[in-house]
């Protein structure tokens, strides 16, 4: 018997054990397992031998190998053959063709017909059959053979099948066909608008879908915009913007990832299956969609959707197509943006070449113009400073020919004074450097010399150069700061006006009060009437300490005041006025003191501190005349490079002092002119408009700064910054003392040397009640005479500012010489650079500042012998006297 496929089969080799044929692989185990005695085929010991020499084949075969047989073609295959029938698989075993092959039969059944009817072979290549996969149609493409099997009478009695699935390869080349068709098309066309609805257009026909859509995202990569769609005519055109995020987080992830979204059914898909985005799917009345996104640059730049109305199997082939055709569609519209461009430029130089001859004469007449009418000095020169080409504005500004000029260096025009110098810019030049803003001096043909100034390039071996005539402004420049001094000069006597009517003001107020009390003082002692001398005593000197006061303000304006700094603790001097302060403020105004735990200490004058700090709460009180709060705070600061120059202070550690109020505020114009003299914003007679300026100089000459910050209505605050001192705290009283001064030791003298009479007689007379020695001198070198001779001298009182070329610490440097260990009291109406040096007072100096209580002064000048070697009162012994009354001495500065 010969088989299908060629071969010789015996009887013999068929007719081994009842059921040998039987055997091979998983479907043999099947085959011999059914039960075919329900079947028309019977049990298998009594099929055919063609029929199981046929089998026999088939389970061997590696092929995709099937056997239909008996009137109703029942159904036998082996392993290769069981993917064909997919999920019918392995209950088609079996069952009539008809029924396996139910979906597709209106194909396959009139091929089986005609090999039963003519008993010849048939075969087919690519053949289409529409499967069911899965619950849908699946287009399958397939080659396949079917050849007929005879029985022993002769009879067909079956079909031997074989064959293979092609559906890869035939929608491959389908694939391929298409993309190429699309390119071809693509490649021909020269607009945007044009080459995105070919594409729309093929790939909705090719995959039958309802819309296509190709489109721009913009940056946020959340907007779609799309100008055209492609539809079938069964659903609308969907063209415009269109929020991704409506379809949900999931699928607007996936397509700023770049990731091809495939979902065959939004309904049944977890990432579209929530309401939201059902909702935005039926507004577009779409079921299945492939949208391709294309991530440029890293981001989402454009995409190409496919939309279907109802669910699609939807297949991994299928959205790379989509992908593949949104690529070439970004690159053809690319391609064409870029020839328009491409075009465009070449227009731009088209029309740019056929202008550019008229554009070079064009541009060269307006430099000739510019090189002609320019008044600045134009000119090219050679590395050597050899003139080839010069501008008109030469001779304008010289008065020389270029013939004069030209094939020669300029030295000979220069002034003598400028020749070296220049020479050596000329050089620079030469080595590639330019020349920016460089001076110097031509003479002109009348000899004068014009001051020029030169700007030059070097190119290509040349030096190109131009100088501006600057002498007309160097004048004007001269003038104005000529101008400007005598505006300055003049802003300072009007200051100087204004100081002088001040002082002048206040100390006719002053020594009116002083004269009238001692006229008065003297009439009635004239009249023996002694009864109101006590009043009109106390009238003068009242007013002697108001001007006192008042000179201590200007000094201290002046930075010129004698300071006596110690190591302070600024939060114990707070809370030493604190009362005082409450006091001065009244009731109305709530003070409050915060202290900086950890303060540091500062160097500087508590006294003069504690004045500063009642002048700003009394300042402060003044702005609050309906009540409010005083607050009065200590910090320490650390200022950098920034801070400090902005404070106008060097780097470093500071204490501040802060004084703020809730008062009436001020202007930025008062705040302008707050610590200059005699500015006051109070009615006349209240103040005299030197307190913030006293604070301002005390500090300024303490090392450190003042800053105001104001607002009108809603209060003030003055910082004061004070630097840092390291050491430890001053734990002295610096009180007045208040205890009387104690008499003299026998056989001491003092040596009182001044230029002022009343002065020195003055001291002479309380130190001399005091049981003093006294010797005075009226000048440097007279008090040096007496220090040059035998006389005894324990202590000296002297002024600095003596007349005779000699001041007081000239004449004690002179005195030590001879007397080492001498004592001296300087006393002096301003701090003198020549008696205050720093810290350069040496042991045994003193310094006193004018105007003083006699008594302190009496009580300086025991302390002071009490300090010196051998001093008796170091030994225990003390002495005292009744203490005279109260004086105190002034000075005519």
């Amino acid at each position: 018997m010969t088989l299908p496929n060629g071969a010789d089969v015996s009887l013999a080799s068929v007719a081994m054990g009842e059921r040998a044929f039987l055997t091979g692989g998983d479907m043999g185990s099947r085959i011999q397992a059914f039960d075919w005695a329900a079947t028309p085929l019977g049990a298998p010991r009594d099929w055919p031998v063609s029929l199981r020499a046929a089998l026999s084949i088939c389970l061997h075969s590696s092929f995709p190998t099937a056997i239909y047989w008996g009137p109703d073609l029942r159904l036998l295959y082996n392993d290769a053959w069981a993917p064909i029938p997919a999920e019918r698989h392995p209950g088609a075993l079996g069952r009539p063709a008809a029924e396996v092959w139910e979906d597709i039969w209106n194909v396959v059944g009139p091929q089986f017909a005609k090999v039963l009817r003519t008993g010849e072979g048939f075969s087919t290549f690519d053949q289409l059959l529409p499967l069911e996969r899965n619950g849908q149609v699946s287009e399958t493409y397939w080659n396949y053979s079917f050849t007929p099997i005879r029985g022993e009478d002769g009879r067909i009695m079956g079909v031997f099948n074989q064959g293979h699935e092609v559906t890869d390869r035939v929608l491959g080349e389908r694939r391929n066909r298409f993309l190429l068709n699309l390119s071809d098309r693509l490649r021909a066309l020269s607009d945007a608008g044009s080459i995105i609805d070919t594409a729309q257009d093929a790939l909705g026909r090719h995959l039958r879908a309802n819309r296509v859509g190709y489109g721009d995202v913009e940056e946020t990569a959340r907007y779609f915009t799309t100008g055209s769609n492609w539809t079938d005519g069964t659903v609308p055109s969907r063209v415009g913007i269109h929020d991704l995020e409506g379809f949900g987080p999931e699928v607007l992830a996936a397509l700023r990832a770049g990731v091809p979204l495939l979902i065959q059914d939004a309904a049944s898909d977890p990432r579209t299956s929530s309401p939201e985005s059902l909702a935005a799917f039926d507004a577009i009345d779409t079921r299945a969609v492939i949208t391709a996104s294309l991530v440029k640059e890293g981001r989402m730049k454009a995409a190409l959707y496919v939309h279907a109305r109802e669910p699609r199997s939807w297949t991994q082939r299928d959205a790379e197509l989509v992908t593949e055709v949104a690529e070439r569609t970004w690159s053809a519209v690319e391609r064409v943006k870029a020839e328009a461009e491409t075009r465009a430029s070449e227009e731009r130089l088209r029309e740019l070449n056929e202008t550019l001859e008229a554009q070079v004469a064009a541009r060269t007449e307006e430099r000739d113009r510019i090189w002609q009418v320019s008044r600045d000095m134009l000119g090219v020169a050679d590395e050597n400073g050899v003139w080839s080409s010069i501008n008109p504005a030469w001779s304008h500004t010289l008065g020389w020919e270029a013939n004069q000029i030209l094939g020669r260096t300029s030295e000979w025009l220069e002034h003598p004074d400028d020749r070296a110098r220049t020479r050596a810019e000329i050089a620079q030049l030469a080595q590639g450097r330019t020349t920016l803003a460089f001076e110097n001096r031509f003479q002109d043909r009348d000899g004068r010399y014009h001051d020029l100034s030169w700007t030059a390039v070097p190119a290509d071996g040349m030096l190109y150069c131009v100088a501006r005539d600057v002498t007309e402004e160097k004048r004007r420049a001269a003038d104005l700061e000529a101008a400007q001094g005598q505006l300055r000069q003049a802003q300072k006597m009007e200051a100087v006006g204004q100081l002088t009517g001040g002082l002048a003001h206040d100390f006719n107020n002053l020594l009116t009060g002083v004269i009238g009390s001692l006229d008065l003082l003297g009439q009635r002692l004239a009249q023996g009437r002694l009864g109101d001398a006590k009043r009109y005593v106390s009238a003068a000197q009242d007013a002697a300490q108001r001007a006192a006061a008042l000179t201590h303000r200007l000094l201290a304006f002046s930075r010129r005041q004698t300071l006596d700094p110690k190591p302070t603790n600024i939060n114990r001097l707070v809370g030493g006025v604190e009362n005082l302060v409450r006091r001065t403020v009244g009731p109305a105004i709530a003070v409050d003191v915060a202290g900086a735990t950890d303060l540091w200490l500062t160097l500087v004058d508590p006294p003069q501190l504690e004045n500063a700090l009642l002048n700003l709460c009394i300042n402060a009180r003044d702005a609050m005349p309906d009540g409010g709060r005083l607050t009065i705070e200590t910090a320490n600061h650390l200022f950098g490079e920034r801070e400090a120059s902005e404070y106008d202070l060097v780097c470093g550690p500071y204490v501040g002092l802060r004084v703020t109020d809730t008062g009436t505020g001020m202007p930025a114009e008062v705040i302008a002119n707050a610590f200059d003299p005699f500015f006051t914003t109070k009615p006349l007679g209240h103040g005299t408009g030197l307190g913030l300026s006293m604070v301002y100089g005390f500090v300024r000459q303490s090392g450190g700064q003042v800053r105001i910050a104001s607002r009108l209505g809603q209060g003030t605050t003055v910082d004061l910054y004070l630097p840092r001192h390291e050491g430890q705290a001053d734990e002295a009283d610096h009180s007045s003392l208040a205890s009387r001064p104690p008499r003299a030791r026998k056989g001491q003298t003092v040596l009182v040397v001044d230029d002022e009479p009343t002065v020195r007689m003055l001291i002479a007379d309380v130190l001399d009640e005091l049981g003093y020695g006294i010797i005075e001198a009226a000048d440097g070198a007279s008090g040096l005479a007496v220090l040059r001779s035998d006389a005894q001298v324990d202590l000296v009182v002297t002024d600095v500012g003596l007349p005779g070329g000699m001041n007081g610490r000239q004449m004690a440097d002179a005195a030590r010489a001879r007397r080492p260990h001498l004592l001296v009291l300087f006393i002096t109406g301003y701090a003198e650079a020549a008696v205050i040096r720093g810290d350069q007072l040496e042991p045994g100096m003193q310094v006193m500042t004018k105007p003083f209580n006699l008594d302190d002064l009496a009580t300086r000048v025991c302390n002071l012998l009490d300090s010196g070697p051998g001093s008796p009162r170091q030994h225990g012994h003390e002495a005292g006297d009744e203490r005279p009354e109260q004086a105190s001495v002034s000075d005519k500065d």
